[in-house]
């Protein structure tokens, strides 16, 4: 059973006064001896309750503008020394040092200063120095400090003063746990922030109850030129259109919603692709995103502005389409600048992490081989190529029906893939679109022929996908009795 340590000094050095009223009472009726730093001083003062500067401990006043307050011998001797060492003890007596055994911090807010767009002098003055020194200080000697690291701690300080002020070493070194976690978190938000990669705070996660940030550099890729702050699901929109666009190397536009394009044309017409894009599926492309890998120009900006949309990334702009698209203030217009990402993924998962290598692989004409009687023509070729890009890019089970290179409709994200299907057959009769020589794209092999005679009856004649299932022959056999072409690649393309 561990020793009961009586609470009987504390230094308390916070930024936040938030809170704190309510612990200062308790330690003086307590009958604590309380030493503080100037604002916090202040404060405790203006409560009534006794207190004793820093400055009266140390001899020395705050300096350089209060960089300078508590790095001195006696504030550390008096946090560091060891109660059980008697060469410590004799020392704090030759050099009048007294024993602290509570620390209480709350540091300058770097990273809240950091992403409200502060200048730099302003960020580097909330580097806090002395604040992370007497954490770790008090963390080291857990056996004989409890500390309180933060402000989302107080309430354990308040229980442990609720039950008579007495703290076991268990209590102190999870609290010392706590501590480095915090001076470390600290340390990597300032370090990021000087490597440029910079934590944004966003006005929500995924949804308004979800707080939300994005840890990285933003303008090293775009360049906002207009609209609010982007949000967390914007991001994610954004990271899907920016995959997609970049497996085109034609003209090209798309409108994508939760992840998954609803539209997308590729030619040598920037207007005719947005045209062609948007007749997918006008009703889902109502507050999406937009992206094209060419300058916009007056014409299409204009045709583009008939449309409520979040988002619209582009390479460049047409003084004359950039003044069109910031008619609406809210509506955010992101130029994208030329950087390489990151070639693999990490996300969080369970109680660890998932790594793997992104998906970089686009297939080519010569990685499809051919399996049935019919062979495909030059433009099923470019028509297949294009469909399964935009498989590649959609939640899996995923079918695409492209015709001339343009996106005819997609069923994402089924937990079937004739369901996949037969919700893209039906967006694209929605829309009145005919399927009629259609090229359909699937993200992994057919187990059994229904989606290749369900995309038959429909009017389509060639099919790309992966193969690899054991009965990938009942589905060539099917092609082959109904004069369609059908290639695979080889390479699975699933998206979860």
């Amino acid at each position: 059973m561990s020793i009961q340590k009586k609470i009987k000094a504390a230094l308390i050095s916070v930024f936040s006064k938030d809170g704190l009223e309510p612990l200062i009472k308790k330690l003086h009726q307590q009958e604590v001896i309380l030493y503080a730093t100037g604002g916090t001083q202040a404060f405790i003062e203006n409560l009534g309750i006794p207190v004793i500067p820093v400055e009266d401990l140390t001899d020395y006043p705050s300096i350089l503008g209060g960089r300078v307050k508590t790095l001195h011998p006696k504030v550390f001797g008096a946090i560091l020394s060891r109660r059980t060492n008697d060469d410590d003890l004799m020392q704090l007596d030759q050099y009048g040092i007294p024993e602290i055994d509570l620390v209480v911090v709350d540091l300058y807010p770097f990273e809240l200063t950091a992403s409200s767009g502060a200048s730099e002098p302003d960020i580097i003055e909330k580097i806090d120095i002395g604040g992370v020194s007497l954490i770790r200080a008090a963390a080291k000697n857990y056996n004989d400090v409890l500390v309180i690291p933060s402000m989302s701690d107080y309430s354990v300080l308040e229980n442990i003063l609720d039950s008579g002020g007495h703290t076991g070493v268990d209590i102190r070194k999870k609290q010392a746990t706590k501590a480095f976690l915090v001076t470390s978190a600290y340390d990597k938000a300032i370090s990021d922030w000087f490597s440029g990669v910079h934590t944004i705070s966003l006005r929500y996660g995924e949804n308004p109850h979800q707080l939300g940030k994005f840890i990285g550099d933003l303008n090293a890729v775009f360049e906002q030129l207009n609209g609010k702050e982007l949000s967390y699901n914007n991001l994610l929109d954004i990271e899907a259109a920016v995959n997609l666009i970049d497996d085109f190397k034609l003209p090209a536009t798309a409108i994508l919603k939760h992840n998954n394009a609803c539209g997308v044309a590729c030619g040598s017409n920037v207007l005719d692709n947005w045209k062609k894009a948007l007749e997918s599926d006008p009703i889902s492309a109502f507050g999406g995103i937009l992206i094209t890998n060419t300058e916009l120009d007056e014409k299409v900006a204009s045709e583009m502005d008939k449309l409520f949309f979040e988002v619209c990334i582009a390479p460049a702009y047409s003084p004359e389409a950039l003044n069109i698209l910031k008619s609406k203030k809210n509506r955010i217009i992101l130029r994208r600048k030329r950087v390489e990402f990151p070639k693999n993924q990490v996300r969080t998962i369970l109680n660890g992490l998932l790594w793997q290598e992104k998906d970089l692989k686009s297939e080519k004409v010569d990685d499809l081989t051919p399996v049935t009687k019919v062979k495909p023509t030059e433009t099923e070729l470019k028509d297949m190529l294009f469909a399964n890009i935009v498989v590649k890019h959609s939640r899996s089970n995923t079918i695409v029906l492209a015709k001339d290179n343009r996106l005819i409709a997609a069923g994402v994200g089924q937990t079937s893939r004739v369901d996949a299907l037969k919700q893209a057959i039906e967006k694209a009769k929605s829309f009145g679109l005919s399927l009629k020589g259609a090229v359909m794209a699937s993200d992994a092999f057919f187990p059994f022929p229904d989606c290749v005679e369900i995309a038959f009856n429909e009017g389509v004649r060639a099919v790309i996908q992966p193969g690899g299932s054991k009965r990938d022959q009942e589905s060539v056999d099917y092609c082959d009795k109904n004069g369609m072409t059908m290639v695979i690649t080889g390479t699975r393309h699933f998206k979860h």
